[in-house]
């Protein structure tokens, strides 16, 4: 069985590459993955758009999952489960790339609708097919990604999501949409697992019964910029990429809800996503960026993806300030 998933903080991973011959830079791929596990995240995903899977060889994709599962052990953070990206446009190629997954260690896979041809595949039907096929033969449970911005303005409501998450296999949703009334729906009618606090509701009976389901459902907020906004939906974790320079400030909103502390949540959640929306305006050159200039390692993306200039990573770094100061007060959890 894999490693169960837990409520909370999970961040799609950054891939690293040597600056000179944009070769995987291992040990800042391992360094990484325990800076964010100490800091109390909850679970990583290797290969997401984060990570730059679409740049990567089939090889280096699991070299990847490998690397950071292999990490994550041996700094004593079993407990961690590897979720790694699989998305290729044809059912066959999506499931050779869940294999690839448990080859390497990852014990879940992300995966967004296919949308190459646009034309044939963007109805529910095709897109129902597409994720139980890929379901009934892939040896990990799968999440499915809802990110209209990566799949053609493909975008997913809640009645396909949960009639697809019906299937035993299908364990969560990442809602990169920002859609939380969606994500209320399909949380409460899946009976999604959340974290306990005294500000959350009584757990409703879910309307949907899924039998022989192979984790209990997790609905993930896709952005940190809605993390707050995530747990008063009914939704179990964030899975976002601000996670990667900011991880205890993430965790620290997760913390205060648990603790009943709203108002210190909602300052916490407007610090973050101030800091988040200066993220992901710069996207993945900005982020590493970030990285680079506060924790010593980053560097640049593999191209075509450009290069931002030193002027531009200065910029970066001084707009997400405050909340770094913030961020490098508090404790890791590890």
């Amino acid at each position: 069985m894999p490693t169960p998933l837990r409520p909370g903080v999970y961040a799609p991973t950054m891939t690293f590459f040597d600056p000179n011959t944009e070769e995987l830079d291992v040990a800042s791929i391992r360094r990484h993955a325990v800076r964010l596990a100490k800091a109390g995240l909850v679970g990583l995903v290797t290969m997401g758009s984060n990570g730059e899977a679409v740049h990567l060889s089939r090889e280096e994709r699991k070299t990847v999952t490998r690397e950071t599962r292999s990490a994550l052990d041996e700094a004593g953070f079993s407990n961690v489960p590897v979720i790694s990206g699989a998305s290729e446009n044809s059912i066959r190629g999506t499931i050779e790339l869940c294999k690839d997954v448990a080859a390497a260690g990852g014990e879940y896979a992300l995966i967004v609708p296919p949308s190459y041809y646009r034309y044939a595949v963007g109805n529910d039907e095709t897109i129902y097919e597409y994720f139980t096929s890929v379901a009934d033969s892939s040896p990990v449970p799968l999440i499915l990604y809802n990110y209209p911005g990566a799949v053609a303005g493909i975008d997913m409501d809640s009645d396909l999501i949960i009639r697809i998450s019906e299937h035993p296999n299908v364990v969560g949703t990442k809602f990169t949409c920002a859609n939380t009334g969606k994500l209320t729906r399909v949380a409460t009618a899946l009976g999604a697992i959340t974290p306990p606090s005294p500000l959350a509701p009584t757990r409703a009976i879910p309307t949907v019964v899924k039998p022989n389901a192979k984790h209990p459902y997790v609905a993930f907020g896709g952005i940190a910029d809605f993390s707050l906004q995530t747990l008063i939906s009914g939704g179990s974790a964030i899975l976002a990429g601000g996670a990667n320079v900011l991880p205890r400030l993430c965790v620290q909103i997760f913390d205060l809800w648990a603790e009943g502390k709203l108002a210190e949540a909602i300052e916490a959640q407007q610090r973050l996503s101030a800091a988040d929306w200066v993220l992901t305006k710069a996207a993945i050159p900005g982020t590493k960026s970030a990285i680079q200039s506060y924790y010593g390692y980053g560097g640049f993306p593999r191209r075509p993806l450009a290069r931002i200039s030193e002027i531009q990573a200065q910029e970066v770094a001084d707009k997400i300030k405050g909340a770094i100061e913030v961020e490098l007060e508090l404790k890791d959890v590890a």
